[in-house]
């Protein structure tokens, strides 16, 4: 098996179309058949379920295309880190995380990693919850950092950040932060939330500060983005809840007024795989204690 195999299984995986992938592949379409039939041959399975008009994949197909992913995305972080190898650094750490994380946690962690590790570069990408767990375990990230419950079996999470709950409300709104007892006094108020792609966890641990407090909030408008919501917000189109962390790094004419007397609270947490071999992960793992 050559790595040319790999390549064209992948293409052919992706597009599902002989045609389209031999076009992208700029190989003819019958030599593509060729070593894709090959392939099968030297594994001993087959790998696609094909007729004049449909091509799928084979159970045995769907998984080898997610090893194939692994393979060749670790192929590429290699390549990167051989570079860095000699041009004198320990490797590059590619990290994932929320919009929330980017006010304190993620700005922390930076900073300590210039301290003790300037010879780890970092890569930095906002993303959801579910498409972090997916790029690590696909070997497309080292490190995320995401609010959810639970990961994979085969992933490592750790608290970083453990938040209580505020509620945003425009600069001139008349109840005051020495006047606010509980969220029922915003019943009849129009609500704009972090919409359940954010984190379902967090989304449904708002609407329970809400119903705990004897009332289903009416959602105007939902944002996986904090600045959008605090827009929204300023400009009278509802209040938010959100974590009171995010209070940090905004000015807006909105204002922050921590919940009172609830049980919940939100936390975020950094994850990474446990098999991940990257060598820059290792070293930046202990730093993570103690960020803010």
């Amino acid at each position: 098996m050559e790595l040319r195999h790999l390549n064209y299984f992948k293409a052919v995986a992706e597009e599902l179309n002989f045609r389209k992938a031999a076009e992208r592949l700029c190989i003819s379409q019958p030599g593509l058949s060729r070593q894709i039939k090959q392939l099968e041959e030297m594994l001993e399975v087959k790998l696609f379920e094909r007729d004049q008009k449909h091509v799928d994949l084979t159970a045995a197909g769907t998984f080898f295309k997610n090893e194939v992913d692994f393979v060749m995305n670790h192929l590429e972080l290699t390549k990167s880190q051989l570079k860095l190898i000699a041009a004198g650094k320990i490797g590059e750490l590619r990290i994932g995380f929320l919009g929330s994380a980017s006010n304190q946690v993620l700005p922390d962690l930076l900073a300590k990693l210039n301290a003790h590790q300037p010879l780890i570069s970092t890569s930095l990408e906002e993303l959801s919850n579910s498409v972090q767990v997916e790029m690590i375990e696909k070997d497309k990230l080292d490190l995320g950092f995401v609010r959810l419950a639970s990961v994979p079996s085969d992933l490592e999470m750790k608290a970083v950040l453990r938040d209580s709950f505020s509620l945003v409300v425009p600069k001139d709104h008349p109840i005051q932060k020495q006047e606010f007892i509980s969220v029922n006094q915003f019943r009849e108020e129009s609500f704009v939330l972090f919409s359940s792609d954010y984190s379902n966890l967090y989304y449904e641990q708002i609407i329970g500060i809400c119903r705990e407090a004897g009332f289903s909030p009416k959602i105007r408008h939902k944002s996986v983005h904090a600045l959008t919501i605090f827009k929204l917000v300023e400009n009278g189109m509802g209040v938010a809840i959100v974590p009171t962390s995010l209070k940090e790094g905004y000015e807006l004419n909105v204002r922050f007024m921590e919940i009172p007397h609830i049980r919940q609270y939100t936390e975020l947490s950094a994850i990474w795989k446990a098999e991940n071999r990257n060598p820059a992960l290792k070293q930046v793992l202990p730093l993570l204690s103690n960020l803010s």
